[in-house]
């Protein structure tokens, strides 16, 4: 990635670079959460109108999907989505890191949810109780092979669920930089500048066809795979925590 990539614009000794824009992708959402709450308004508008319909798809899929008690599991889910999202969407800006082109970022955020329906499932049912479910209705002779398999199937929903998110943030960061590298004073753009026949007839041609479709597909299609992204994290925690509480009432 060094070959095709330029060092982000802000680096800090020591500290990683995934680790250094998430700080500030937290400090932009408690920036936005102070303006949009700094002045409520029963009508509401700018940032407050905006925060508003933005937690309110939260609230909608969590009631489709845990049912009405979901809504006290907002917090953990609205806070996933903001973060994911927000840390999705600066990767497209040239220059920043997206936190979640880094496993180490998506896994931490995996193992959050993972610990979190687990111990929603233990408080609601007990610990013992809920781990006699992984069992499940068979036999007893198969419950403890069928409690391995179910053990084994709940260790990989993390490593399911941070691979998905690193993989496709990973891949279109790559796609974006080699367009960019394509783009650049290194690539068509200097070719193009260098002044020379084959420059200017092929080099500035090729430069503006390659903006074009950057701005016009790729640019849109990255902004649309942050959002399914986003989408596909929460829903996936809302429904393991939705199959917890389930097995729970069931017993």
């Amino acid at each position: 990635m060094e070959l095709i990539e330029h060092p982000p614009i802000l680096r800090v000794p020591h500290i990683p670079d995934q680790v250094l824009y998430m700080w500030i992708v937290m400090a932009v959402l408690v920036v936005v959460a102070v303006v949009a709450t700094r002045r409520l308004q029963l009508v509401p508008s700018g940032t407050q109108n905006v925060m508003e319909v933005i937690l309110e798809q939260f609230v909608k899929e969590l009631d489709e999907t845990i049912g009405h008690d979901g809504r006290r599991y907002l917090p953990l889910i609205a806070t996933l989505g903001l973060f994911i999202l927000t840390s999705n969407l600066m990767g497209l800006v040239p220059g920043l890191v997206a936190p979640t082109a880094n496993l180490n970022t998506t896994a931490a955020c995996a193992l959050i949810v993972f610990f979190t329906y687990h111990w929603i499932g233990a408080r609601k049912q007990g610990v013992i109780p809920y781990l006699k479910h992984f069992a499940g209705p068979v036999p007893t002779l198969l419950k403890p092979l069928m409690f391995v398999i179910e053990i084994i199937s709940h260790c990989a929903r993390p490593l399911s669920l941070s691979l998905r998110l690193f993989g496709n943030m990973m891949a279109g960061h790559i796609l974006l930089a080699i367009f960019f590298f394509m783009m650049g004073l290194d690539g068509m753009l200097g070719w193009a500048l260098s002044g020379s026949l084959g420059g200017i007839l092929i080099g500035a041609p090729a430069t503006l066809i390659m903006i074009v479709f950057v701005v016009g597909f790729l640019l849109p299609l990255k902004i649309l795979v942050a959002l399914i992204q986003t989408f596909i994290f929460c829903k996936l925690a809302m429904l393991y925590i939705a199959a917890a509480v389930e097995e729970a009432e069931h017993h």
